[in-house]
Order: C-alpha cells, then sequence, then structure tokens
C-alpha cells in the first residue's frame, strides 16, 4: 500500500534509545526533525561518527510502522510508539517494501526521501530481552530481514502530526529494495 497515515511522532534533544511523543514535530530540510539528537547534515549516530564524521546524514527521520507493534506484541513485548527511538510512527503503508528514493509526501508539505532501511542494534535487547530477535529475522531463503524500520532525509519541510497523511510517491526506474543505512 502506498499511503496511509501518522499516529505518533517523537523527538529527544539527547541520546536516549526511546523518545518521547510530541503533539508535533518539525521537519527541517536537509537537516531532521528540529530539536532531535540524529538532526544534522552529517552523521549523527555515534558509531558512524566515530568511522567518519563527515559522512552525509542519511538517517534523519526514523519511520516504523505502527503493525509492528502488534506483531512483537503477539510475541509478549509491550512495544508502543517512540519506544523503538522512530520520530514518525505509520499506520497502512508498508515501510519496508518500498524502494530507495520514494518519496513521502506527509501532511501539508513536509516531504521525505527513503534512504534505506533501519540497522537494529543491541540496544534493542537493552529496552527489552529478545525483541531484537523479533525484528531481526531471516526469511525462507536465509536474507536476513530488518523489521525496525526505514530512514530518510528531509527534502522539503514542514510540521508533521498524529492523523497527517502520508502519500508515497515511487521513483522512475527499477524497483531498488532497501538495504540497511
Amino acid at each position: 500500500m502506498t499511503s496511509g497515515i501518522v499516529t505518533a511522532v517523537s523527538s529527544n534533544g539527547e541520546y536516549s534509545f526511546t523518545k518521547p511523543n510530541r503533539d508535533s514535530i518539525t521537519l527541517l530540510a536537509g537537516f531532521g526533525v528540529e530539536g532531535d539528537v540524529h538532526a544534522g547534515v552529517t552523521v549523527k549516530h555515534r558509531s558512524r561518527v566515530a568511522q567518519d564524521p563527515t559522512q552525509p546524514n542519511l538517517r534523519q527521520v526514523h519511520l516504523i510502522h505502527e503493525e509492528l507493534f502488534a506483531e512483537v506484541g503477539a510475541e509478549g513485548f509491550n512495544v508502543v510508539p517512540g519506544d523503538l527511538g522512530e520520530n514518525i510512527t505509520t499506520r497502512g503503508i508498508d515501510l519496508l517494501g518500498l524502494p530507495v528514493g520514494t518519496l513521502l509526501r506527509i501532511g501539508d508539505g513536509a516531504v521525505l526521501e527513503v534512504t534505506g532501511l533501519r540497522n537494529p542494534c543491541l540496544q534493542i535487547d537493552n529496552f527489552q530481552d529478545g525483541l531484537l530477535k523479533q525484528v531481526v529475522g531471516r526469511d525462507e531463503a536465509g536474507n536476513i530481514v530488518r523489521k525496525s524500520g526505514i530512514m530518510s532525509i528531509v527534502k522539503e519541510g514542514g510540521v508533521v502530526r498524529p492523523g497527517d497523511t502520508i502519500a508515497a510517491e515511487l521513483p522512475s526506474g527499477p524497483h531498488r529494495p532497501l538495504e540497511r543505512v
């Protein structure tokens, strides 16, 4: 499905695994979520800064599908919006199935460009033991499947609120599946 809605928005000005929900967040073009610790033109994720602090930040905005919470809930885990550090929680759109370069038009004018998959880390198990196995698995062919959301950059800024619509505009050319960024 190529449309959905925003069910929650979250941001945090400090490094912490979870992010508190907000009434709205402001996306800044080429930068990320205003006031969020991961906003910036260059990488902000600590492990990536250690590798090369001049890398472009392809992880300005993290989106996760609310349907994942029900999936892990069926396995006994309690996860709610913001718990996994995402900025935008969605419903009704197949985020993981979108190709690289998809534009997500949100609300009155914000536009995100999908850059890739979030690569979940051990912090997820520190949050709830065993949760990492629920959000990273393998398909029938043995390929790794990452389910903990997608990353994007801000092409056009704007305010995003719960209830805003999301419309995906697929890129022209061949479908390039998402890889971890």
